[in-house]
């Protein structure tokens, strides 16, 4: 229910709004800095978390209806109170726990004390217009793939990009999912604790929890209550990660002894997972381009107790620091356009170009022929993205192939992934999860093992 609190919720909202809109600043980043300028109570916490990012989600679509009712077109709006508009239709047609006339009050109350008496006065006929007319017709927006694209609130670009590499329905499945809150996964350090002392554990600290579907072993859905506040995280018994995260080190798949390099390895979730399979032995090198990320891997390997991971600076197009044919197995998780990670980062819809795809793809690309020359015959490398687009994705792993005789396909990766989510593989050696389909981020991984023949 409403509370005096309200009030200071949504001016937290609308300067958190307003930095990201100004700044294009990520706003997972900017939440917390929010939260603590506003001095936010944390009973108002999840209510400010849900009016940023549900208004960051439904963006196109709140524009939509704020075309019907503005005579002024949206772009002449001054930035605050497009984004007052933004989050109190948001509220209004999203969040059935806010009274309507808290709503309006409350974003008339905030129009006076920022601007003059006409701009209160155009915000409070807008929203009551939308509350007595209620959604514009949909058919409006144009084209069926614009209708699509508006009711789902993705720009046009990745609606076309997706009907036209998935299919319409496919398409929709995805775009509906990134609307959608993500849940948080756990996964247990079997070098610190059992599966059932972490269940127990957490039920303790008042968490509700689920084991993971997908990998019953070693990860568990968080549903209710922070894990990042566990004592469990913070003492190293368990790290947050997405279950498609995790399955990238389940397919590598190290041996106790190997030698890996993670090339692209902050924050370090997945060379600490690496770790933990070989249970603290052998070598990781984890590079990465930025000293500060570094310092993250080094935090979470000394959090979980691991001594086998030596973290560096460095680029992974240009790793000449490095003997050839070094290492039994390589990770790339190579920098990608994310596109399959939009639940946890609305704001990329709106940020995201369709020229950064091409750029990175190129990156992608350097980034392959560099390591693998790194990795021993009959080695295994994994490439991994968290994205959906085929261009950095399948149709990247083949173009490396078809360059490359000494790279074959690994026939054996379904049989180190969770049985549902075979069903999903291309040609026995590529995964590609789609957002929400499995309880998962969108994901995607391949597995490539180095012929000792050249395949010649």
């Amino acid at each position: 229910m409403e509370t005096m609190s309200n009030s200071n919720v949504r001016e937290a909202s609308l300067d958190a709004l307003l930095k990201i809109h100004k700044n294009q600043t990520y706003s997972n980043l900017l939440l917390n800095d929010v939260i603590n300028q506003k001095k936010l109570s944390k009973v108002d916490v999840p209510l400010y978390t849900q009016i940023v990012y549900g208004t960051l989600q439904q963006q196109r679509y709140i524009d939509f209806i704020l075309e019907s009712f503005s005579r002024k077109a949206l772009d002449k709006l001054e930035s605050w109170v497009l984004v007052l508009l933004r989050l109190s239709i948001y509220q209004l047609k999203f969040l059935d726990r806010v009274p309507d006339h808290a709503v309006l009050n409350e974003a008339v109350t905030i129009a006076k004390r920022r601007g003059h008496r006409g701009i209160s006065g155009m915000v409070n006929g807008i929203l009551r217009s939308y509350l007595r007319n209620g959604d514009p017709e949909l058919n409006q927006a144009g084209s069926p793939l614009v209708q699509l694209a508006v009711k789902t609130s993705h720009p046009d670009w990745m609606i076309e990009r997706w009907v036209t590499q998935y299919g319409w329905e496919t398409a929709e499945a995805a775009a509906e999912a990134n609307n959608h809150p993500p849940g948080t996964s756990v996964r247990i350090n079997p070098l610190r604790v059992s599966g059932e002392e972490a269940i127990a554990e957490l039920l303790d600290e008042g968490l509700e929890l689920e084991i993971s579907p997908l990998l019953p072993d070693e990860a568990l859905r968080i549903n209710k209550g922070s894990a990042a506040a566990a004592r469990a995280f913070q003492e190293g018994r368990i790290t947050i990660q997405d279950e498609s995260s995790m399955m990238a080190g389940k397919v590598l798949a190290p041996n106790s002894g190997d030698r890996i390099l993670d090339a692209c390895a902050a924050p370090g979730g997945k060379t600490t997972h690496l770790a933990e399979l070989m249970q603290n032995t052998g070598e990781i090198i984890s590079v990465d381009l930025h000293e500060h990320k570094i310092r993250l891997i080094n935090q979470q390997a000394e959090r979980l107790g691991l001594t086998n991971i030596t973290a560096c600076t460095g680029d992974a197009r240009t790793l000449e620091s490095e003997t050839l044919g070094s290492f039994d197995k390589i990770l790339v998780d190579a920098p990608c356009s994310g596109l399959g990670v939009i639940r946890r980062k609305p704001d990329m819809k709106w940020t995201k170009q369709q020229q950064d795809l091409e750029r990175l793809v190129s990156i992608q690309k350097e980034i392959l022929e560099s390591v693998w020359k790194l990795l021993k015959p009959g080695g295994r490398l994994v490439y991994s993205t968290c994205t959906i687009d085929k261009y950095e994705n399948e149709l990247q792993v083949k173009r490396f192939m078809e360059d490359h005789n000494d790279a074959a396909a690994d026939q054996n990766m379904s049989g180190r992934l969770p049985e549902k989510v075979r069903e999903d593989m291309q040609d026995n050696f590529m995964l590609q999860l789609m957002p929400g389909k499995f309880g998962t981020d969108g994901f995607f991984m391949a597995s490539l093992e180095k012929r000792s023949d050249q395949g010649e």
